[in-house]
């Protein structure tokens, strides 16, 4: 495990070695080229077929990946707004309605930051 384990995920043998223990498709083309080249897809027989259906068409502008950007601060901003509920600080359609206003801003965020 990476020191950082925050990046951990973006190094290709971690990437690689997380795919092949949990079945969850690859997330780096890089880590799907080090398991191919690893023989983890001789030695299992289909564990490539998800992965490579995803790579059979290039890429289109609504289908550029399974990523949801800032997704753990994402996950605070419910959990925040999910302990205002519990908390009667807020409704829940309150604490929802927030909790979308601030995922949007991130969301955003990322946006601007990925556009290629």
């Amino acid at each position: 495990m990476s020191p950082n384990s925050s990046i951990s995920w973006q190094n290709r043998k971690n990437a690689a070695e997380w795919h092949q223990k949990t079945g969850y498709l690859p997330i780096t083309t890089a880590a799907y080229e080090l398991t191919r080249e690893q023989g983890y897809y001789d030695k299992n027989p289909g564990a490539d077929i998800a992965t490579r259906q995803m790579l059979n068409k290039p890429p289109l502008p609504f289908t550029k990946g399974l990523r949801l950007g800032n997704m753990p601060q994402i996950r605070t901003i419910v959990d925040e707004e999910l302990e205002s509920v519990w908390t009667g600080k807020k409704t829940p359609q309150q604490a929802l309605d927030t909790a979308v206003d601030r995922g949007n801003q991130l969301l955003r965020r990322f946006e601007k930051a990925s556009k290629s």
